[in-house]
């Protein structure tokens, strides 16, 4: 098949994407597909690039002087790529289905999901509405509260009700667990923990608020629920099926960027200590949560498993990371699925999805 696989973008987990793609162009060697691999800049400029796995990961790929500038038109007669040359001719190539590496902003968000819908070509993972909702953590705390699985006590705050009676919202937070600390504070669409703070003073709320809002208009402060964080990965459209249960064993005090991609003694595994009833439930749990939100394709769940035996629903990622360390791909390796097999499966589960509609 024709694949166009996109990494990069205008996100602040940009340097997260180009760790991933590498990863999922590996595993798409030597399966015989035409690969098209176009990477946005931070600025938002779209090149077909001929790179090399290392100048992706470090950035340089940027700097190539055959980098292409690319378009996909809106019009789904297109139906593919058109690639232009140096003196602005453009040639356009057909693509059978696209690969989204993206997380975050314009990516994640049901954004580009949108541009490809009006294309009408098949990608892989959720849909605009999905994707949309599942960015927004406030938003899928109301869906998911359907379904009767715990959830962390929390506020939402609104930069402008914020701006407006600064002394009032940071009240609103202090009350979210009766005045008691530690807080988690964090944008409401913002992934990879970017902007995430961990108060444990009331002198701490407003800063940490405050550099929240630099990364979205709604800010979550949550209570802190003590215990263990877990991860189920989610797979399939109509009929989607639970991996095992992965457990994150954050290096530092909880499981922020610098913990996830900068601290090699943070570690994952699969949980095998607790009863098998507990895990069927967040398994369940997961499959329910994607299916509510209309998730297609694959999403990863992040529950707690609390001191007191609770399991606490904490939030979905619909294009989770591809990267050495992520649990995604981690899972179903477990499970017996290849990195390359997993994402060949996802191709397949894009153009069933496709033809559905």
């Amino acid at each position: 098949m024709n694949l166009a696989v996109i990494f990069g973008g205008k996100s602040d987990e940009h340097e997260v994407s180009r760790t991933s793609v590498v990863n999922v162009l590996k595993a798409l060697e030597g399966r015989g597909h035409d690969i098209t691999t176009i990477g946005i800049t931070k600025s938002g400029r779209w090149y077909k690039t001929e790179a090399s796995y290392e100048e992706i990961q470090n950035g340089d790929w940027e700097k190539r002087e055959d980098n292409l500038q690319v378009v996909i038109p809106a019009d789904p007669v297109a139906h593919g790529v058109l690639i232009f040359d140096r003196a602005d001719h453009a040639e356009l190539k057909h693509i059978d289905c696209i690969l989204p590496v993206l997380h975050g902003d314009h990516g994640e968000d049901g954004d580009i999901q949108g541009l490809f819908e009006l294309a009408e070509i098949p990608y892989c993972g959720p849909g605009v509405r999905a994707s949309a909702n599942a960015m927004d953590k406030s938003v899928t705390k109301k869906l998911v509260s359907v379904t009767g699985v715990s959830m962390a006590k929390y506020c939402v705050l609104k930069k402008y009700d914020y701006e407006q009676n600064v002394e009032a919202s940071l009240e609103r937070a202090l009350q979210v667990d009766d005045g008691r600390f530690p807080l988690f504070v964090k944008p409401s669409s913002a992934g990879s923990s970017v902007g995430a703070h961990k108060v444990k003073k009331a002198e701490d709320l407003r800063a940490a608020v405050e550099d929240a809002f630099q990364y979205d208009d709604k800010v979550l402060v949550e209570e802190m629920i003590e215990g263990r964080e877990i991860e189920v990965a989610v797979l399939g459209n109509n009929n989607p099926k639970a991996s095992c249960v992965g457990e994150i064993l954050s290096a530092d005090e909880f499981y922020d960027y610098d913990a996830k991609y900068n601290n090699p003694e943070s570690r994952t595994r699969v949980i095998d200590d607790l009863p098998k009833e507990t895990l069927d439930e967040v398994r369940n749990y997961a499959v329910e949560i994607f299916k509510t939100l209309d998730c297609k394709g694959l999403s990863r769940c992040d529950f707690f498993y609390s001191k007191d035996g609770r399991i606490v629903f904490n939030e979905i990622n619909t294009l989770p990371g591809f990267t050495n360390i992520s649990m995604y791909p981690q899972l179903w390796e477990a499970m017996g699925k290849s990195q390359p097999d997993l994402v060949e499966e996802l191709i397949q589960l894009a153009l069933e999805e496709h033809q559905w509609n």
